[in-house]
């Protein structure tokens, strides 16, 4: 299963893309998409979709792992969240594939241990779970994690009887 994680946002998207098989996952990308506060949202926007369904149409994952809205004190930073989530399901619906969703507490819980876990922790625990040198950008490091949130999630089986 390819899996395609995104963590939206209107000035720095993160996404990651990661291969698995069973309990053996291989990262195949991680990577910001960055735009500049300069640009007008809709122009940020289109950045943002464009660049998601280059990447998808390049990489073909099966699924698009999305982080769920949270509800935190700034609605204007809410909003603009939401504008990159929508982006981020329009071009995985245009290309056909599934989007998931998972709440931030349950993709930190996933991957660390602590559905509280900072930024910092979450890039540590990829940067450790992928043997890399260095951690990724934190936004490309939350990516990776809700793409293996998924993963964990996928593995799960629920016995019947």
């Amino acid at each position: 299963m390819r899996v395609l994680g995104i963590d939206p946002g209107t000035l720095r998207t993160g996404l990651g893309i990661l291969d698995a098989k069973g309990n053996v996952y291989e990262l195949i990308t991680c990577q910001t998409i960055e735009a500049s506060p300069k640009l007008p949202i809709p122009e940020r926007l289109k950045k943002i979709h464009q660049t998601l369904q280059d990447i998808i149409r390049l990489h073909s994952p099966d699924v698009l792992a999305l982080e769920n809205v949270f509800f935190g004190k700034d609605v204007r930073a809410l909003v603009k969240i939401g504008e990159a989530r929508a982006c981020a399901m329009l071009a995985a619906a245009e290309c056909g594939i599934p989007v998931v969703e998972y709440p931030p507490a349950r993709i930190k819980q996933a991957i660390s241990g602590n559905g509280r876990a900072t930024k910092i922790q979450m890039q540590q625990m990829i940067k450790s779970l992928f043997r890399l040198k260095t951690p990724p950008p934190a936004d490309a490091a939350d990516a990776l994690a809700v793409a293996l949130c998924h993963v964990h999630s996928s593995n799960v089986r629920i016995p019947v009887g």
